[in-house]
């Protein structure tokens, strides 16, 4: 999906970094950085409390198998229980077959009965006047 992509080094490292609207886990082999986990908080208010939504998790397809990919969603789970959030979500690609199965071997549940729904672009001015 790169003919999606936008997001440049600044835009990443300004609101990352610098506005910190997200927090990124990174894994690292022989201090060479092959896999991330990009996430941010969201509020249930079915919960009455904070969440942790995972936006992206990457490794390189030269590394996956490895335990990458499990060892940072481990780390995002405990760092959730660690701030008391009440559950860790995300959302996968209906047609991305290996990661769903990835998921689902960890026990994750899909929320079939929920839609997302986006506004973008054009779309989202519009929304906005």
């Amino acid at each position: 999906m790169s003919d999606q992509v936008i997001a440049t080094e600044d835009l990443l490292r300004e609101w990352i970094f610098e506005k910190k609207k997200a927090e990124v886990l990174f894994v690292c082999e022989e201090d060479k950085e092959v896999g991330f986990a990009l996430f941010f908080h969201n509020f249930s208010t079915f919960l009455g409390r904070a969440g942790i939504c995972l936006e992206d998790l990457f490794v390189l397809p030269e590394y996956r198998g490895r335990g990458y990919g499990k060892a940072l969603l481990k780390e995002l789970a405990r760092i959730t229980v660690e701030r008391g959030c009440g559950r860790l979500e995300w959302s996968c690609l209906d047609w991305n077959r290996p990661s769903i199965d990835f998921y689902l071997s960890l026990g994750a549940v899909s929320m079939d009965d929920w839609t997302a729904y986006r506004l973008t672009g054009e779309t989202l001015l519009k929304a906005a006047e």
